[in-house]
């Protein structure tokens, strides 16, 4: 899970939202994640992915940071996009 910094929208266009698609699912490849689902709003996103390796720090902190370099260039933009990760957090029905 990840926010926009200070709440602010982490998308301005549809062509954004494929970006991060897109960069998901090279990250996923990359890191060996089994992505099951994900929701990307308008100011924040959320995984659900499976980690067989003790990896998902860093491969979050990658797409963060790829998505915001991405971002930050097709806006002609600077600084953070997301802020600080947020602990991930199991739904009460998984065991």
């Amino acid at each position: 899970m990840a926010r926009g910094n200070a709440r602010a929208a982490i998308k301005l266009e549809d062509v954004d939202r494929q970006l991060w698609v897109d960069a998901l699912g090279r990250i996923a490849d990359r890191f060996v994640w089994q992505a099951w689902a994900y929701c990307l709003m308008d100011n924040d996103y959320h995984l659900l992915v499976e980690t067989p390796q003790a990896n998902l720090s860093r491969g979050t902190r990658e797409l963060n940071g790829v998505y915001t370099l991405t971002f930050n260039r097709r806006h002609a933009r600077i600084g953070h996009v997301l802020q600080g990760k947020r602990p991930p957090t199991a739904p009460s029905y998984v065991s």
